[in-house]
């Protein structure tokens, strides 16, 4: 078993319902248990700034699947939920991120792991810190370090 951590947020349509929708289909996925969900926080949106603001969170699970594997899972459960990708760092009825997958390091074409920019986002962050924040960022030192370098 890998212990990853996956992001949550979404800003259109009932934000609250649909992360605990999507955290309760990942959780019924084969290979995948759910060990630890972080309260959901609003915040202010990133890259695109004119746009409602995010209810973001993360989850902590438990899986026997290989990291593409579960962001195939992830990907293919923002579909089911009606997400469309549209603009970059657009609005969005759900998005759900690896953020990290055990102590790996994965860079391939469509899959990089720690998130690439999970060390500069509060957002993603604060969530983790809920969960685990002794959590070491391969690469990158422990998320509550992290956390204190943004502030």
């Amino acid at each position: 078993m890998t212990l990853a951590y996956v992001g949550i947020g979404a800003n259109l349509g009932p934000r609250e319902e649909t992360l605990h929708r999507a955290v309760e289909v990942l959780g019924r996925a084969d290979g995948v248990e759910v060990v630890g969900v972080s309260d959901l926080r609003e915040t202010d949106p990133v890259g695109v700034i004119d746009q409602p603001p995010f209810l973001n969170g993360a989850v902590a699970i438990e899986t026997t699947l290989p990291a593409r594997a579960l962001l195939d899972l992830l990907l293919e459960i923002e579909r089911s939920l009606g997400r469309v990708r549209g603009e970059r760092w657009g609005p969005r009825i759900v998005d759900l991120d690896l953020l990290v997958y055990g102590n790996e390091v994965v860079d391939e074409p469509g899959l990089r792991v720690p998130h690439p920019r999970l060390h500069e986002r509060r957002f993603a962050l604060e969530p983790l810190a809920d969960l685990r924040p002794e959590l070491e960022i391969p690469g990158r030192g422990t998320v509550s370090a992290l956390l204190a370098a943004l502030d």
